[in-house]
């Protein structure tokens, strides 16, 4: 996946109208270089003639977030949606957005109402939805080697064979470090930590620069998705990058989107989220972003759905939770990295 450098506006698809109406949507790198964001933009744009979609991505989704709460409380910010709110960053969104109107957004039917229920302020609705596991290349990692828990990640023999990525700037990072709080608990996770930072080659600022170090061959273990079996299928025509989960679990996952405080674009901001949930953008949810779509009705292409890897035990911490307790997780993970 391609990683773009801290830039001012990422106008990737287009050039601007001289004189369009400027929309802009904050979002994290991945779903620009990788996303549907190009098939948005145009659909988008051929729905609302005369507006500019303007992709502001500076990098990882927490990284993004932060740069947006930074604008909002230093004066302003463009941004009239933010679309790559994780669970675990909701309850710190939702100050800086707006309650939307379901009425204007007709696909919200096609959700299930489970997912809706985890955001019950209706600042935010949920467009993707995954799960965060290891995955490993098997040509490059002996199958003995294949961590299949917890502890074997901890064994000598992978000391610099896995990357990670950092829960301060990472959604990613951020959801396997909640991960290992619900399977070790409130002081098991920082034993646990300790002790695999010792075996991690890089903790990456997000989910591109590791999965590209990955591929590079760098080390033979990413943590990501998964679905990455089914993305090295249908991209390679090879079963080389494979998922493993720990005991059935793997992480799972859930991204959202939400109006952006203040925005003088509502209007366009209910289309915008009504197009991400169609059912035609949800369909190309799968095989480029690599995720789950959230509609009902979106059907899942075939070697998709034999390849994608859905965990019988899928973990997950409320993000009232998170919200909670995430600031002081945060900093006491940083200590163990500057210690370790």
């Amino acid at each position: 996946m391609k990683i773009f450098g801290v830039v001012a506006a990422v106008a990737l698809l287009g050039t601007m109208a001289l004189g369009a109406e400027e929309f802009y949507v904050y979002t994290y790198d991945s779903f620009v270089s990788w996303g549907p964001a190009a098939e948005i933009e145009e659909a988008f744009e051929a729905a609302h003639p005369g507006v500019d979609l303007i992709w502001i991505a500076p990098g990882g989704a927490a990284e993004t977030l932060s740069r947006m709460i930074a604008e909002i409380e230093a004066g302003g910010t463009d941004a009239d949606v933010f679309l790559g709110i994780s669970d675990a960053d909701l309850v710190r969104a939702s100050p800086y957005l707006e309650p939307y109107e379901p009425g204007h957004v007709p696909n919200i039917a096609h959700v299930p109402r489970e997912f809706l229920e985890i955001e019950p302020k209706g600042v935010a609705l949920p467009f993707e939805q995954g799960y965060v596991a290891f995955v490993y290349d098997a040509e490059a990692l002996p199958d003995k080697l294949v961590p299949r828990n917890f502890a074997d990640l901890l064994r000598c023999e992978l000391k610099g064979k896995i990357i990670v990525q950092d829960p301060r700037t990472s959604s990613t990072g951020r959801a396997f470090l909640l991960w290992t709080i619900w399977r070790f608990g409130e002081r098991g996770w920082i034993d646990f930590w300790r002790a695999f930072l010792r075996n991690v080659l890089v903790v990456t600022k997000g989910w591109s620069e590791a999965y590209d170090m990955f591929l590079a061959g760098e080390a033979p273990l990413v943590l990501s998705f998964t679905t990455d079996t089914a993305y090295s299928w249908i991209e390679h025509g090879s079963l080389r990058y494979r998922v493993t989960l720990f005991d059935g679990e793997a992480y799972r996952f859930v991204d959202w989107m939400g109006i952006v405080r203040g925005t003088p674009h509502r209007n366009l901001a209910h289309s915008f989220m009504d197009l991400v949930i169609s059912k035609e953008i949800q369909e190309r949810i799968p095989t480029t972003q690599w995720m789950f779509p959230v509609s009902e009705i979106a059907e899942l292409p075939e070697e998709f759905a034999k390849y994608a890897v859905i965990p019988e035990v899928p973990a997950w911490l409320p993000p009232a939770e998170v919200g909670e307790h995430l600031e002081d997780w945060i900093s006491t993970w940083q200590e163990l990295l500057i210690s370790g």
